[in-house]
């Protein structure tokens, strides 16, 4: 803990103290959708040192990503492009998952394993969107090369890595290649290196970071509630699953923060304006854990008779201030992986279980047919688990200040803007 503390304390220090951390004292958990929803706060990197540091980690192409253009035509379309590329019926969302699923968990071993689960769930997920963007069935090299490059991404996010940017442009080099030969129809307010980083951040960066990391969650809460996993291989239909699934994304929600930059003032009540340029830096955690009996406790059941809509409990965002995209195709897949897994193995896990989910869900896998639970593999996990939370700690303590240090010195997002407009111009 006191070296958490440290390095909230460096990173603080070498950010600087612009943010407006909603809830907070100046903007309540009362004014938390509305804030957020406010058509002020729209902005996404111009103006705010703390984008340098998400252009950092995001890179290469972070001018392109998605969730980082401005607001404006070019942000427009590249949204409706990702839009088109996501809108698949949901069976056929649901089929395709299971499919890829299937086809890794065919190459696994069939005997008892100590895994991490997101190290189980991203060529899943790199499959599963490869197929998405090209409609054919992902290819060995292009499967490393995205799990290579995601998972170089979401370690460096975390602060457990420095990032690799070899790992990044070999990607990158593959998709210039794939669209040569494959043309899809792309952004046309991009150019062509631009279209590819375009692919690469929205869908093998976000997508498939994201997808990984929230299965691992789901799976590694089943994973240490025994009860709620029998339930799930004794009850019928998908409500139940629904109900865990809904559960997972509350208590552990996927973004920490998502910050905003205000194009005009917010008046929050009669007391309070937030000015032009204030950077917003929204708390799902915090927001997910208000309103809930006992919100340390996963419970499943809380939402038996509880609407989501009706609580506070945003695990896509807001539909006014850009969504997750992803945000109906998710659910049907998630569900349609977890059945893949839950049908083939039975998980246990005495990991430590956080939103970071720095130690990536360790868990051992049986399969459903094989023999009893390893008691001594599950205390060798507890033990490891343990001692690995100390080097983390000072391992994330050193690397993230040094890349925070190293952000603030390449300045991506500033230089950027210095001398290109909000649509990607370049200023004369």
């Amino acid at each position: 803990m006191a070296l958490t503390a440290l390095r909230n304390w460096v990173f603080a220090k070498v950010n600087g103290q612009e943010a407006v951390p909603i809830p907070g004292d100046t903007v309540g958990i009362e004014h938390f959708r509305e804030v957020y929803a406010h058509p002020n706060a729209d902005g996404r990197s111009e103006g705010a040192v703390l984008s340098d540091l998400f252009w950092y980690w995001l890179a290469p192409g972070p001018q392109v990503h998605q969730e980082h253009l401005e607001p404006g035509e070019r942000y427009d379309e590249v949204a409706r492009t990702t839009r088109r590329f996501l809108a698949r019926p949901h069976p056929e969302s649901a089929e395709r998952a299971t499919r890829a699923a299937e086809r890794v968990l065919d190459e696994k071993p069939g005997r008892t394993r100590l895994v991490r689960l997101r190290d189980e769930m991203m060529p899943i997920w790199a499959e599963f969107y490869y197929e998405l963007v090209f409609g054919e069935p992902c290819p060995r090299r292009a499967r490393d090369l995205i799990v290579a490059n995601a998972t170089d991404v979401v370690t460096a996010l975390k602060c457990l890595g420095l990032r690799h940017m070899g790992k990044r442009a070999a990607l990158t080099r593959y998709l210039a290649e794939k669209l040569r030969d494959h043309p899809l129809p792309l952004p046309q307010r991009l150019s062509p290196e631009e279209q590819v980083l375009y692919l690469q951040g929205t869908f093998f960066n976000t997508a498939v970071v994201q997808s990984s990391e929230a299965m691992t969650h789901l799976l590694l809460a089943i994973a240490r509630h025994p009860e709620v996993q029998e339930r799930l291989r004794t009850e019928t239909g998908d409500a139940y699953l629904d109900r865990v699934l809904s559960e997972s994304f509350r208590r552990y929600p996927l973004f920490g923060i998502a910050h905003r930059i205000s194009s005009g003032e917010i008046a929050v009540d009669e007391h309070t304006t937030l000015p032009a340029g204030s950077v917003l830096c929204f708390n799902y955690a915090d927001f997910h854990a208000t309103g809930f009996t006992d919100p340390e406790h996963f419970d499943p059941d809380r939402w038996e008779h509880r609407a989501a809509s009706r609580s506070n409990h945003i695990p896509f965002g807001v539909t006014a201030n850009r969504p997750c995209p992803a945000k109906g195709m998710v659910p049907p897949t998630m569900r349609a992986v977890a059945k893949t897994v839950l049908s083939r193995y039975l998980l246990s896990s005495t990991a430590t279980h956080v939103r970071s989910i720095l130690n990536r869900g360790p868990c051992v896998l049986r399969p459903v047919d094989g023999p009893g639970p390893d008691r001594w593999l599950l205390r060798y996990l507890r033990v490891r688990d343990r001692a690995g939370e100390v080097r983390r700690d000072v391992v994330q303590l050193v690397l993230g200040t040094y890349m925070v240090l190293d952000a603030r010195r390449k300045r991506l997002a500033q230089r950027y803007f210095a001398t290109h407009d909000a649509e990607g111009r370049v200023k004369r």
